[in-house]
């Protein structure tokens, strides 16, 4: 249970509680040190959800023109001195900053943008796709390597896997490219990833500490391993379908009406998930 406890050289639970319900749990781990690690996910959350307050005032301030593409396009620039010269040594701020996460989303804002207005022949989708693969692919390979080379040191790690997922979302979504039946548990898995990423500590910690009680049984680490992935899938599953989803159905439910209405036009939705 040790585990799971905040301590008070981190501010103990009430402020742990306040900085997560204010949006600035990045910053009190940033003074303060790492919280335990199902508290330690929120920091993404801090960075979402001023995303969330601060987008719809730009969008009615700017609409869809030129000052709020440079507004996008300034925080991608920005991104990398987020991840680095502003961080001023700070490891933790180095890696959840406001500045240096804002670029990621606004990423996704501008390729929601771009494709919405442009239709790519399907031979530029199959470069631009392919070209996004290889980069999200070794991004994940050789991410440690990326992280300690000039990449990581410079910032830009983030910002090129940033680039290259647009890209494999620009080439998959207008090519309406969909994943074979063989996929489909990973496919799932997809589409749980933020309750899994919300929940999965909990299932980490779980296992590891029977791994300790068996007094470290090295045998047993692949079959825990994948146990570990396939409960903190099914927690992530149950989650999204006991709670996620009736709360999102009931959200969008007044605004059905008005998404359907010929009046109104198209539109655009862009969700961002983390």
């Amino acid at each position: 249970m040790h585990r799971f406890v905040v301590t008070a050289k981190t501010g103990g639970l009430p402020r742990a509680l306040l900085a997560a319900l204010t949006f600035h749990i990045n910053v009190l781990e940033a003074r303060h040190g790492y919280l335990p690690g199902n508290w330690d996910i929120l920091w993404s959350l801090s960075v979402e959800e001023m995303f969330y307050l601060f987008f719809p005032i730009v969008c009615r301030l700017f609409g869809r023109g030129k000052l709020f593409i440079a507004i996008l396009l300034g925080f991608v620039a920005l991104g990398p001195f987020g991840r680095t010269v502003f961080a001023h040594g700070n490891e933790i701020w180095e890696d959840y900053s406001y500045l240096g996460g804002m670029e990621g989303i606004a990423l996704g804002c501008l390729t929601a943008l771009l494709l919405s207005e442009t239709r790519f022949s399907r031979r530029v989708l199959w470069f631009v796709g392919s070209i996004g693969t290889t980069i999200v692919g070794a991004s994940l390979i050789f991410s440690w390597q990326a992280y300690r080379g000039w990449l990581g040191r410079t910032g830009l790690n983030m910002t090129l896997l940033g680039l290259g997922t647009c890209m494999f979302i620009a080439g998959t979504t207008q090519m309406q490219w969909k994943a074979p039946r063989l996929l489909t548990p990973l496919l799932r898995l997809g589409q749980y990833s933020y309750e899994v990423y919300l929940t999965h500590m909990f299932v980490v910690f779980t296992f590891f500490g029977l791994f300790l009680y068996l007094d470290k049984p090295m045998r047993l680490v692949p079959f825990l391993f994948l146990v570990t992935i396939l409960v903190a899938a099914g927690l992530g599953a149950l989650v999204a379908s006991c709670y996620s989803e009736p709360i999102n159905r009931i959200l969008r439910r007044p605004a059905k009406s008005a998404v359907s209405s010929p009046a109104l036009g198209p539109q655009t939705i862009v969700v961002n998930e983390t």
